[in-house]
């Protein structure tokens, strides 16, 4: 019989799962596995080498990284779908933490609904926060957010020129 719970097995692997409150609780129980914490957030709807190479890379910065994932509501406000194309996310936000929760380099995911992470890194008050080389401090929106209270922000250069559009692309021309 089939239900909509997971397999025990998959519990290990969802505990790195968080709600903001839990892990903002979990960092100030345990500033020594946590600090200093390295944050970084998107959409990861399609897992590529790119986002791997870039989730070690912010890893390598600090302690513990944790991931801030765009709900499936965010993702659909950012990226619209477009003619010809099939509606962002592919892949749903408990799959997308999912994965993202097993990686290597990731120890915290939690999920957002706004279109930016302002709040997460308000309340977290991450020691870095790493975005793609494809960023400025000019056109990074929380930027201003993170100096506020003295964090620092660090670009990350792509590796592996790949992205879940361009993905998408080849999938649909075939």
């Amino acid at each position: 019989m089939l239900t909509d719970s997971h397999p025990p097995e998959l519990d290990s692997m969802t505990s790195y799962l968080y709600t903001l409150t839990e892990l903002q609780q979990d960092i100030t129980l345990r500033p020594e596995r946590w600090r200093p914490l390295v944050f970084t957030n998107g959409c990861f709807d399609l897992i590529h080498a790119g986002h791997v190479r870039y989730l070690q890379a912010a890893k390598a910065l600090g302690r513990a990284l944790v991931v801030g994932l765009n709900s499936d509501l965010s993702v659909q406000t950012i990226k619209p779908q477009k003619p010809g194309q099939p509606p962002r996310p592919i892949v749903p936000e408990t799959q997308r933490a999912e994965v993202l929760a097993c990686l290597k380099p990731v120890d915290g995911v939690v999920i957002f609904s706004q279109t930016t992470a302002d709040d997460l890194i308000a309340t977290l008050k991450p020691d870095i926060y790493v975005k793609g080389g494809d960023y400025t401090l000019d056109t990074l929106p929380e930027a201003p957010i993170v100096q506020s209270y003295g964090g620092q922000v660090a670009f990350i250069t792509i590796e592996v020129p790949s992205s879940t559009t361009s993905l998408i692309q080849r999938i649909l021309n075939g």
